[in-house]
């Protein structure tokens, strides 16, 4: 059986009988994580959570189509990690550029984000491009998906490779992490009390907070958080997608008529 909604499984007779109305693209990074966790977590992570809600959505509302995601973010603040790889956000937004212009061209003009990796930030070209192409784009932070209920799954705030990210890790494939490796997460907070308290915000030098590149702790991490975690956010997300897909483009989209 072909997955229709994976654009590199279906072939050109079968788009031709379809009409996609809404477009996945998977974003994130490949960065250091603290010891323990692959240099590809957030690559990973968001694949996973995409594809999962796009086959969802498939079998409610057969219009949704995922995209090949785009492994490489923005990490200037994390280059004192080996391998840590950058790109800029100008190069990022470019390609999501040329990408929604092609998705525009074929008649899709809502595109959803699953950004995995906090230092995208896609807020100023999403305002762009929905004005120059006439297109609605949506960007989700998939791990922020469920933070209203975070305290039901994790026993304390999580921020990079802590007890989160290893969770979703040890549930998607636990041969992949070395948790005798991790360090404890451990981060040197903030000097000024407007950082600390969240009103004045910079960005973070990694390799200033510790020397493992990570902010939590992933002692308490389980697979049985992550997969609990991951059920409840793609249950989320996929009610989303078929919304989304099942949405009528008017005048007042995406308000309410």
């Amino acid at each position: 059986m072909i997955d229709e909604w994976d654009l590199t499984a279906t072939n050109l007779q079968r788009i031709r009988e379809r009409r996609y109305e809404v477009a996945v693209l998977p974003t994130s990074a490949i960065e250091a994580h603290n010891r323990h966790l692959p240099e590809g977590t957030d690559f990973r992570h968001a694949a996973y959570v995409a594809r999962r809600c796009c086959a969802a959505a498939w079998a409610q509302c057969p219009r949704v189509v995922c995209l090949p995601g785009i492994p490489y973010g923005v990490d200037c603040n994390l280059m004192a990690f080996p391998l840590s790889l950058h790109v800029s956000q100008a190069t990022l937004d470019a390609m999501i550029r040329d990408l929604t212009t092609s998705l525009r061209h074929h008649g899709i003009r809502k595109l959803v984000i699953v950004n995995g990796h906090g230092g995208n930030e896609f807020t100023p070209l999403v305002r762009q491009l929905q004005a120059d192409l006439d297109v609605h784009l949506f960007v989700c932070n998939w791990w922020t998906v469920g933070r209203d209920r975070y305290s039901e799954f994790f026993a304390a705030a999580d921020d990079h490779a802590g007890e989160l990210e290893t969770s979703v890790m040890l549930a998607l494939a636990p041969e992949l992490v070395e948790r005798a490796q991790a360090g404890p997460g451990t981060a040197r907070p903030f000097r000024f009390e407007a950082l600390q308290r969240g009103w004045v915000r910079t960005s973070r030098q990694f390799d200033r907070l510790n020397d493992h590149c990570a902010v939590g702790d992933p002692a308490r991490a389980s697979a049985e958080k992550g997969q609990r975690y991951l059920d409840l956010v793609c249950e989320r997300i996929t009610a989303f997608l078929v919304e989304l897909a099942e949405a009528e483009i008017d005048a007042a989209f995406p308000h309410v008529p």
